[in-house]
């Protein structure tokens, strides 16, 4: 994922609807994120439906269990 190149914006028909993504569960886990990836093609910036999806992380930000449970509290 090293290699994924993060766009300002990209054309929208290039994004994935992550609605179309289909991993056999019963695959090995990395063989699982391997295809996710695969299949996602930038797991960083794509769709969901009508809407776009764009994740970003800061470096020395909180991390994503920690903002799971700010929104749940």
């Amino acid at each position: 994922m090293q290699n994924i190149e993060i766009r300002k914006e990209p054309a929208q028909p290039t994004l994935v609807d992550i609605r179309d993504v289909a991993v056999d569960k019963k695959l090995p886990r990395e063989e699982r994120v391997a295809e996710f990836v695969r299949q996602i093609k930038n797991p960083y910036h794509f769709k969901c439906g009508k809407f776009t999806v764009r994740a970003s992380f800061a470096a020395n930000g909180g991390t994503i269990e920690d903002c799971i449970k700010g929104i749940i509290r």
